[in-house]
């Protein structure tokens, strides 16, 4: 085995390193960056523990107050407008970028430091490039780490220095920016109903007043009565409004409120119509004439259906049938579809009971009518007896209570609850004919109009009389006479079928061509008729003479600053455990003396690496006589051929190496 060989210590001594970094250079020669270098290395060589790790301590000290700082920011800026904020949160992310940048500074220095005092034992060589890259970056760190297998003090700085890598992610995830609505000084408003009045008839005739039907209710229920209604404006998942809404934002809200409206109701009468073939009046095929009691002069014949009133005392009535040719006993005109009202147009006769079957408790409806189809809408069911679909459906007056919003131009109605005035009255019609000079006539008095009380939600309106005078209820009740009664018919099975309706008129039945019959099955009534019910309800609101403004509440949406505090706890623990590393490294490279602070200097690297040359010329104990004019010359220079060259080096004392030679020791083994 060789001997070994006493081989100059990888460290300069005391005296040597005090010279070798305090380089007191002329001032007036040295650039600012060479003067940093000259100052850095003075606190490096200063006996003082807390001079030589003055530097790193500031950086953390810099770090720990940016976050500090960033910490505060957010306390100041949480739930405020981010419009309000200006360019702060810009200011946070500088402060984290500069958190981050002084916290690598404590790090890599004390993990270059603990490279050094790696080597105060013998280890592989290729540890120095391990440490050395674990200063400049994750991967060196990751490399690091995997050496020391976590178990020594530098794969914490490693670890901190990897985890360097997701801190500004943390600070970016902290922050979260939603909308939300926010209360505006402006209101939004809608319109509700109260009361409905329209203007008083202006047609006179011998300086009687005549009864006109409502030209607002008319106009939405032309489209009922003869399609399928008014379309609906579709607007995202919801519908544009239909009645007048003023919203400066594009979200309104209303409290909850009441309005005058109009309600339907649909039941099953199909237990009221039975099947015969009878002879009875023939009031219902396309070509008779119409107007006041024509009825009276129909003739009688025979047909086959479903009649109402079979087994009562009051004459039969086809709702669903067909002619029978006796001769031939062949079928003759068909009745697809009937609507009959409860009380005659003229004289306001109750046809069956007080006006109505299942909904007599309702007062003063504005339509109470028994609609009857083909069960499938075809002929040839009703020539083959089977049964039709039969309803009875009212239209009354109710107050609606209601809950509404507006949002990005949908209008949506929450239904709360329904009032209809279910109260005892007497029977309210007065007719009477009459007959002055040239016209004949029928007065028709409706002796009361509609009044429903209502304990309102308003806190302005503590009871509320909704409703209208019997002038305007009347008024929107002649509007239902076009169409009920009305009947559908046709001459055969091939033939297409004809609505007959205005049987009020005097003179040639009124027959009309339907693309489609919203009465006639398959179709729903009880949904045609909420439709049109909810179409009325708007109308009220829209055009009536007198109006409510209700005032609501109008929202816009901006943008806030939310602060998500969890994900400041990875920047905070990382502060601590740079802290943790930085002290840990302090107290255990303090025996190492001033000797032994290099950091991540390269200067041991160039001063150990210098050629056998320069290094007999180098003495540990010689001091660097700033004074001299040569030590501004000393400079080195690597040739890929010639390896270190140094110049300038004659003001130094030749070094007396203490070294013994063993043969066969190769140099440099220890």
């Amino acid at each position: 085995m060789a001997d070994h060989v006493h081989c100059p210590q990888p460290f300069p001594s005391h005296s040597s390193v005090d010279s070798a970094r305090s380089v007191p250079e002329d001032a007036a020669e040295l650039d600012i960056t060479q003067r940093l270098e000259n100052k850095l290395a003075e606190y490096n060589a200063s006996n003082s523990v807390f001079k030589r790790w003055l530097f790193e301590i500031i950086a953390w000290a810099v770090s720990a107050l940016c976050l500090c700082a960033i910490v505060t920011i957010y306390i100041v800026v949480k739930e405020r407008p981010l419009a309000d904020l200006g360019s702060i949160l810009t200011l946070t992310n500088i402060l984290g970028k500069v958190a981050t940048a002084a916290l690598i500074i404590p790090t890599t220095e004390a993990l270059g430091q603990l490279k050094w005092n790696w080597f105060h034992t013998s280890n592989a060589i290729w540890d120095f490039e391990i440490f050395d890259k674990a200063t400049r970056g994750p991967w060196g760190a990751a490399m690091l780490l995997y050496r020391t297998k976590g178990r020594s003090l530098a794969s914490l700085g490693a670890i901190i220095i990897l985890l360097l890598l997701a801190i500004d992610s943390f600070l970016q995830q902290t922050i979260d920016m939603p909308e939300r609505w926010i209360l505006q000084k402006s209101s939004g408003r809608l319109r509700r109903a109260i009361r409905y009045e329209t203007s008083s008839s202006d047609v006179y005739s011998e300086g009687l007043p005549w009864a006109m039907g409502d030209p607002g209710t008319k106009q939405v229920t032309d489209q009922f009565f003869y399609s399928d209604g008014l379309k609906t404006v579709v607007v995202g998942n919801g519908t544009a409004p239909k009645i007048p809404i003023s919203c400066p934002t594009s979200n309104c809200t209303w409290p909850i409120y009441e309005t005058l409206a109009v309600c339907s109701q649909c039941a099953d009468i199909s237990d009221y119509l039975d099947f015969a073939c009878i002879n009875s009046t023939l009031d219902w095929t396309a070509d008779l004439f119409g107007g006041y009691r024509t009825n009276s002069s129909y003739d009688t014949t025979t047909m086959c259906g479903f009649f109402l009133n079979v087994s009562s005392q009051a004459a039969p009535i086809l709702m669903s049938g067909y002619l029978l040719d006796q001769e031939t006993d062949s079928p003759g005109e068909i009745l697809l579809v009937r609507a009959l009202p409860l009380l005659t147009v003229y004289d306001k006769i109750p046809v069956v009971g007080n006006g109505s079957v299942h909904f007599s408790d309702v007062r003063n409806p504005i339509s109470d009518v028994f609609i009857v189809s083909a069960v499938d809408g075809s002929a040839d069911s009703v020539l083959r007896h089977e049964r039709p679909v039969a309803q009875e459906c009212v239209l009354s007056w109710c107050v609606k209570t209601l809950k509404s919003s507006y949002n990005s131009g949908t209008y949506r109605e929450e239904e709360v609850a329904t009032h209809t005035n279910t109260s005892k009255g007497e029977f309210p019609w007065d007719t009477h004919p009459f007959s002055i000079s040239s016209t004949n006539g029928t007065s028709i008095l409706l002796r009361e109009g509609a009044e429903i009380h209502v304990n309102s939600t308003l806190k302005d309106d503590a009871s509320t009389i909704f409703g209208l005078s019997n002038d305007t209820a009347y008024s929107i009740m002649m509007v239902f006479d076009d169409i009920f009664p009305s009947f559908y018919t046709s001459k055969s099975v091939q033939d297409e079928p004809w609505l007959r309706f205005w049987t009020w008129k005097d003179g040639p039945a009124y027959l009309r061509r339907l693309v489609h019959n919203p009465w006639q099955a398959p179709s729903n009534v009880t949904q045609h008729m909420d439709r049109m019910a909810a179409a009325l309800s708007d109308m009220i609101r829209t055009v009536g003479d007198i109006e409510t403004q209700l005032d609501g509440k109008a929202y816009t949406r901006e943008v806030y600053v939310h602060v998500h505090w969890g994900w400041l706890t990875f920047p905070v623990v990382l502060l601590i455990l740079s802290l943790a590393f930085l002290i840990a490294t302090i107290r255990k490279t303090s025996a190492d003396g001033p000797a032994g602070v290099w950091k991540t200097s390269a200067m041991p690297t160039l001063i150990y690496g210098l050629p056998k040359e320069a290094q007999t010329h180098l003495d540990p104990s010689a001091s660097w006589d700033g004074r001299s004019k040569e030590a501004k010359i000393v400079r080195a220079k690597l040739s890929p051929r010639m390896g270190w060259r140094v110049s300038g080096q004659t003001f130094l004392k030749k070094p007396t190496l203490s070294h013994q030679q063993t043969p066969g020791a190769p140099p440099g083994w220890i």
